[in-house]
């Protein structure tokens, strides 16, 4: 009986260990994964069908007819085959010059795919667009253009309920203004009751009833819950009534998903007495676990 507790809590203890080791990776590269299908789906493959289109469009006009290549020859049996096949599955009427473009399209597709690497052009050319994008939006002419296109977008009913928000969320991420500075800056305040002090991160200056109801100068700031910082609380303070933190963005998030077990390195209050890191400490007992293990095994 002994033996069996025994195995068991061995088996518990490995495995845990085990998943603990392996579990970050896993997930990490199935994220990356199911970031690269988005982007492939929603963005590269768009763009290869466009580039497969075009190819299509300028062959005629660059080959001569016995230059041809074998995937846009199509032949009349090949044409008449399908005008059946479609009868046969009660698919509506198809004049025979669309049939022909239906199966060269299909026939290039297929051909495209045997190339893995045909496929990388959908991402070099969005690469290229978004690059391009930024260098002409960046001069006097681009933005005002760009300023105009996006008030008449912004009128559109449906459209204008959503986009202001999604801009202001990518515009945090990815603008160059103040309020990334802003959003960057890590600071203490005093929440939810006086005497509980919680990290969080300020987002702005109150707008400007909040500022005159409070008399002072106040700022917005939002507290993340742990583990998932993405959701949390928002609240308005006064400006004296925080303490800001010298710590980065990444090391706060960091704090806050592993619910303060890993604190900043170079702050003092994470070291033990010797003087060593948390976070370096327990990556060496993590590695002295393995090794020891390894030689028990």
């Amino acid at each position: 009986m002994s033996d069996t507790r025994s195995f068991n809590g061995d088996f518990k203890r490995f495995f845990g260990r085990g998943l603990g080791i392996l579990l970050p990776s896993i997930v990490t590269l199935w994220l990356l994964f199911q970031a690269f299908v988005f982007v492939f789906n929603t963005v590269a493959e768009p763009i290869n069908r466009g580039l497969r289109t075009g190819v299509i469009r300028v062959i005629p006009m660059a080959f001569a007819e016995e230059d041809m290549p074998t995937w846009f020859i199509v032949t009349d049996e090949q044409v008449t085959l399908r005008q059946g096949r479609r009868k046969i599955e009660g698919l509506s009427e198809m004049s025979r010059g669309k049939i022909r473009e239906e199966i060269r399209r299909r026939q290039f597709r297929d051909e495209w795919g045997k190339h893995w690497y045909l496929n990388g052009l959908g991402f070099i050319v969005a690469i290229v667009l978004i690059y391009l994008a930024g260098l002409l939006l960046g001069n006097y002419l681009g933005k005002t253009i760009y300023l105009r296109v996006e008030s008449l977008i912004a009128r559109i009913p449906g459209f204008k309920q959503v986009y202001p928000h999604v801009k202001q969320v990518v515009d945090l991420i990815f603008g160059e203004n103040s309020r990334m500075k802003a959003f960057s800056e890590v600071v203490l305040v005093q929440y939810p009751r006086e005497g509980i002090w919680s990290l969080g991160f300020v987002t702005g200056k109150s707008f400007q009833q909040v500022r005159d109801s409070m008399g002072g100068e106040t700022v917005t700031i939002f507290i993340p819950t742990s583990p998932t910082p993405m959701t949390g609380f928002v609240i308005n303070v006064l400006r004296k009534d925080t303490k800001t933190l010298d710590v980065t963005i990444d090391q706060a998030l960091r704090f806050v998903i592993t619910a303060g077990v890993l604190t900043p390195e170079h702050d003092v209050s994470a070291s033990d007495p010797s003087g060593t890191p948390r976070l370096v400490k327990a990556q060496r007992a993590a590695e002295r676990a393995i090794t020891e293990s390894s030689e028990n095994s």
